[in-house]
């Protein structure tokens, strides 16, 4: 894992609001370190995909209807990104990640559509956004990349344990710890994102911290969920990263 010059390796899918949530909040930590002066953090963008996780699972006994579909479409993405982390480097997936997250959670309601997610509609004007060729577009349906995705999605897990979904985030790689999460249903307030950040790197770093849980979650303030920010939202009891209920 070349990851030496980063400060933190963060494994993500387009698809997982909560990956995308809480991404949004790493790059506001390093926005308000930046403000203050401090030092500040580099990060990889890695990827770890659900549908390879649940490659063996019932999606029709384990997960809400179309979840199936909206975790290939986000294999399909994953797609596009290893060959534009291949021929333009991994720098360019910051900028990439915010496209295709921004492309599936910072939409109204009505344009939500798990069938129309990674498409060459959906996924070319994001690559043009970002001065990219919509070329690149072709690697969607292209298996090749799927043993990269898959090796990237162990290596994640097998820096956590394989009971975890997304997102993963390893500090100080390749040598530091590395956690599920946090999962987080809602931005903090800047003054409170560093006070989380620091809180979080604290558990993380201590060396036989394993783990803290609840399985209540509030459902994510995503303008595509139609969930106003400022109100707190229904709340979900999640098992193994689904909504539905097992006896």
């Amino acid at each position: 894992m070349d990851t030496d010059h980063y400060d933190i390796a963060f494994y993500w899918d387009p698809v997982c609001p909560f990956a995308w949530i809480t991404s949004r909040w790493v790059n506001q930590v390093i926005a308000q370190k930046e403000k203050a002066g401090e030092d500040t953090y580099r990060v990889d963008w890695r990827f770890i995909s659900l549908r390879i996780i649940n490659k063996n699972v019932d999606y029709d006994s384990h997960f809400p209807a179309d979840y199936e579909e909206g975790h290939t479409a986000g294999l399909r993405m994953l797609r596009v990104a290893a060959k534009v982390r291949a021929e333009h480097g991994r720098d360019m997936m910051g900028a990439l990640y915010t496209q295709m997250g921004a492309g599936i959670h910072d939409i109204e309601p009505s344009e939500f559509n798990k069938n129309f997610f990674g498409t060459p509609g959906h996924v070319v004007p994001m690559l043009e956004r970002i001065g990219l060729s919509a070329e690149l577009a072709d690697a969607l349906y292209d298996e090749s990349w799927d043993a990269e995705i898959e090796a990237e999605t162990d290596e994640a897990r097998e820096k956590t344990g394989k009971d975890v979904g997304t997102p993963i985030i390893h500090f100080n790689p390749p040598g530091g710890p590395a956690l599920f999460g946090p999962v987080i249903s809602r931005l903090p307030a800047d003054e409170d994102a560093v006070k989380l950040w620091d809180h979080v790197v604290g558990l993380a770093t201590f060396p036989s911290f394993t783990e803290l849980k609840r399985s209540l979650r509030e459902r994510p303030a995503l303008r595509s969920l139609g969930i106003d920010p400022d109100e707190v939202g229904i709340v979900e009891d999640w098992h193994g990263g689904s909504r539905r209920q097992k006896n």
